[in-house]
């Protein structure tokens, strides 16, 4: 059987592989050449599976929303990523990459940020494990998540804002790729989602696969079968989803439902809805959709989420979708505001806006009452309250 999994040459379909400059080659070879053989060591999984129970507070609940359920006509579980030290799944990722670089002898860290959530995750890794740590944050998404760069900076990180384009998640990427290459041998860059070159995508979506594995033993105990029949999850490069999706991504027995930003409309030009709107290109050492013109430049994505603004996807997901593995529905940020408020009055459950965006799936997708469904609530929605005061409007509900 064909495996939607990424094969040898570190592809997916036809999308992935790595696309980088030559004075990284030897950074990324070396990391193909580790991760697995550290990733599969007794070592390594003790200490990670410590950690993620005592420091990052593992197994993350599967809550049965009762009165969500309720209006959709289904059974609605809700996987409480927002629960983890830190407030999103971003931890389990950073806890295992910050294992690999420490055993490949790296001693600084690097990463990228949008929402903020991946520069804290990182940060506070970084200070566990006493490593350097420069995050990348593009001006724009500083203003807007000021809560997460204090957070990094009092965690001692140094925050570098990035001035380039539109001053968002790519041009972070950009900025922290260019570090890379200027300190190849000392630095290990952990990537905070499911992008980038081979062997990123893998070991990203390998990290957070703790999120279905504990899916599949808590179905189990609740439901008597280890399996939903509609996995749901918000994608901007796609690690929650990845993480949801892992050890169900052959089932077909499990739809699975990719919620990306629509902004204020995929026809509008404000928007982040790379596999409606992307075009086979390549971004940041990898093959997949991109958000671009005619001339294959990238065009500057808009989300009111600062986590989906991203004009790519994951390599892993751009398979998913071409294949019809994956539906993938836009959710614009007026649909996100109104979901949010609606879970938050239901269940008091204040999501991300990231989060929000899987939330407003539910309107799309016509249940049966049988069905069992399995939303990722992929972080908590302090670092957004701003954002939600400042757009919700009293009609929407």
């Amino acid at each position: 059987m064909k495996s939607y999994l990424v094969d040898e040459n570190g592809y997916y379909g036809e999308f992935g592989g790595a696309y980088i400059p030559e004075i990284l080659y030897k950074c990324v070879e070396e990391l193909k050449n580790t991760y697995l053989e550290v990733l599969q060591s007794e070592s390594f999984k003790q200490e990670f599976e410590l950690l993620l129970r005592d420091y990052v507070g593992r197994p993350s609940p599967l809550y049965l929303a009762n009165r969500l359920s309720k209006k959709y006509g289904c059974k609605i579980y809700l996987k409480r990523e927002d629960l983890n030290h830190t407030g999103a799944h971003k931890i389990n990722n950073t806890v295992g990459q910050i294992l690999i670089a420490r055993r490949m002898g790296k001693k600084r860290i690097i990463a990228e940020t949008g929402a903020g959530q991946h520069g804290v995750a990182t940060a506070t890794v970084c200070a566990l494990m006493d490593m350097e740590c420069v995050v990348y944050m593009g001006k724009t998404d500083i203003e807007r998540q000021h809560i997460n760069v204090e957070k990094m900076k009092m965690l001692g990180a140094t925050v570098v804002p990035v001035t380039s384009g539109n001053m968002t998640l790519k041009d972070a990427t950009n900025e922290a790729i260019r570090d890379w290459c200027c300190h190849p041998a000392d630095t290990f860059y952990i990537i905070g989602s499911t992008v980038g070159p081979h062997p990123y995508p893998d070991m990203v979506a390998r990290l957070q696969s703790i999120i279905s594995e504990e899916i599949k033993k808590q179905l189990l105990e609740k439901e008597g079968r280890d399996y939903p029949d509609y996995l749901i999850a918000c994608v901007g490069g796609g690690s929650n989803a990845a993480g949801t999706i892992y050890h169900y991504i052959d089932d077909e027995r499990a739809k699975i439902v990719l919620a990306e930003a629509g902004g204020k409309g995929i026809e509008t030009g404000m928007t982040a809805a790379t596999i409606q709107l992307g075009k086979i290109g390549i971004i940041h050492g990898a093959c997949t959709f991109v958000i671009q013109n005619e001339d294959g430049q990238i065009e500057e994505p808009y989300s009111i989420s600062a986590g989906l603004d991203y004009p790519g996807i994951g390599p892993i997901h751009a398979n998913l979708a071409a294949k019809h593995r994956a539906t993938v529905v836009a959710i614009n940020d007026d649909e996100a505001i109104e979901s949010a408020y609606e879970l938050t009055r239901l269940e008091g459950i204040i999501p991300a806006l990231e989060s929000a965006h899987a939330l407003g799936a539910l309107k799309k997708i016509m249940f049966k009452p049988e069905d069992v469904v399995v939303l990722t609530v992929s972080g908590r929605g302090d670092k957004d309250i701003e954002t939600y005061l400042d757009n919700y409007k009293k009609e929407t509900l």
